[in-house]
């Protein structure tokens, strides 16, 4: 049990750090970016712009911030759910890592709706003329495709049986 409470500690330390760069991005594109046109990184590819979403992923459901909100919660208590039945094992390390980068970018953008009733996104990608995104979204989309790569294609059947309710 020792060392599931110390995983457990590892993993809320990893949540914490990660929200609060995520906060101080967003709190800096405030700053910086509020008000002011797009700021080019890599001209025509990259570039900072400032935007107040007030949906959910790429903008969707629009004023529905009780909805968003509510759905949020639901797959918080999910994905920590998994976190706390996730085996200690060394194995697990970078699973327990990609759970808790998961949490902090929903907590962040959680944060962020209940704080000023809106998601600071800055991140553009003009190229393919991508939503606009934060750093809070990027935890979650590639801890996710981390976490679908594992699954798919490192752990077995057997080193799942964590996940069984039997």
């Amino acid at each position: 049990m020792r060392k599931k409470s110390v995983m457990l500690t590892i993993d809320a330390v990893v949540m914490l750090i990660l929200i609060a760069l995520d906060q101080l991005t967003k709190h800096l594109a405030v700053i910086h970016l509020k008000g002011s046109p797009a700021v080019s990184l890599i001209d025509g590819v990259l570039a900072l712009k400032y935007l107040e979403n007030r949906g959910s992923a790429f903008g969707i459901l629009q004023d529905r911030k009780i909805f968003i909100l509510f759905v949020g919660v639901i797959f918080m208590a999910v994905i920590f759910f998994f976190l706390f039945k996730l085996p200690s094992d060394k194995k697990f390390y970078i699973v327990h890592i990609l759970l808790s980068a998961i949490i902090a970018g929903g907590l962040g953008n959680m944060i962020d709706r209940f704080r000023i009733g809106y998601v600071v996104d800055f991140i553009y990608f003009m190229l393919i003329d991508f939503p606009v995104f934060n750093v809070a979204d990027c935890y979650i989309v590639i801890s996710t495709i981390g976490l679908f790569i594992l699954f798919m294609f490192v752990y077995k059947e057997k080193d799942l049986e964590f996940l069984s309710f039997k």
